[in-house]
């Protein structure tokens, strides 16, 4: 089943995956050029109208992202619950992890933000900037991401936190490039006020997502082409009352994830084609 969304410049695309039931959403940004014409006989609408839709965009979109929703890893995926400290302790916490499938030996460590971000505003305190390549923590400046309990209804505790305490940025580097990340947050006061966005390697921003719920929501973000997700910043970008923390931090290679079957993928483009159709018709009848 698919649900098709458009809000602004952002198509948003929710299907249940046929094997496993699971939700996806997939998030295109996009800007249409109306100045094309399009042409098409009835015999063939949909198809035409398919076509003509992704070359109008053509170039235009700028990111695909699937939006992993609870139970969206396998069993083999790797996870931290933030139980136990990590190897340096309980603040800018450190663990390592040997042999995982389709990645190998990695070290995952956490820290308030990436060297070239600035974190500003005081309570609570944001992320600004980009970081710079190749991507690493900043975790001597006194923003500093620690463990502690949190009696939140629906709170796991021990979580982590950023500073000041639920009001601070989380971000976590990957010494190993992963497909797949996934983490519950939350207590969340405010829809779309907090944003986790992923990097690759050198920096560069993958795409974000912003809570969708209030209270605590697992979500996160899957590459499929491959493992190329260094690093995850997850910081309040809008009007959050309460702040925030992070907890069961999942993640892993293409091969721990559900993922929507390739007929699926057929389905969204001609989703997309027959959305391009109706902007295009409304724009014409304006």
């Amino acid at each position: 089943m698919t649900n098709l969304y458009c809000v602004n410049s952002q198509i948003k695309i929710q299907f249940i995956c046929k094997n496993s039931h699971k939700i996806f959403t997939l998030i295109f940004n996009f800007r249409l050029n109306f100045k094309r014409k399009i042409r098409m006989k009835s015999s063939s609408l949909v198809t035409t109208v398919a076509i003509a839709t992704l070359f109008s965009i053509g170039e235009r979109v700028e990111a695909a992202l699937v939006n992993l929703g609870p139970g969206s890893f396998t069993p083999a995926a790797t996870a931290i619950d933030f139980s136990t400290p990590g190897i340096n302790g309980s603040t800018n916490p450190i663990y390592n992890f040997t042999g995982l499938p389709g990645i190998g030996d990695i070290t995952v460590s956490f820290g308030g933000h990436f060297a070239g971000q600035t974190i500003s505003g005081g309570f609570p305190n944001t992320i600004t900037g980009t970081p710079t390549g190749p991507l690493s923590l900043v975790t001597d400046d006194g923003y500093d991401v620690f463990i502690t309990d949190d009696g939140a209804p629906g709170a796991t505790s021990p979580i982590l936190s950023g500073s000041p305490t639920f009001n601070g940025p989380i971000s976590i580097l990957f010494s190993t490039p992963v497909a797949a990340v996934g983490l519950k947050g939350g207590f969340f006061d405010a829809i779309g006020g907090t944003t986790i966005e992923a990097f690759n390697g050198s920096g560069v921003s993958l795409g974000s997502i912003t809570n969708s719920t209030l209270g605590f929501e697992f979500y996160g973000l899957f590459d499929n082409t491959g493992n190329n997700i260094s690093g995850l910043s997850f910081y309040i970008t809008g009007d959050e009352p309460a702040g925030f923390e992070i907890d069961d931090l999942t993640f892993g290679s293409a091969s721990v994830v559900l993922v929507p079957e390739p007929e699926t993928y057929a389905m969204l483009l001609t989703g997309l084609g027959l959305l391009g159709f109706m902007a295009y018709r409304r724009k014409q009848n304006a």
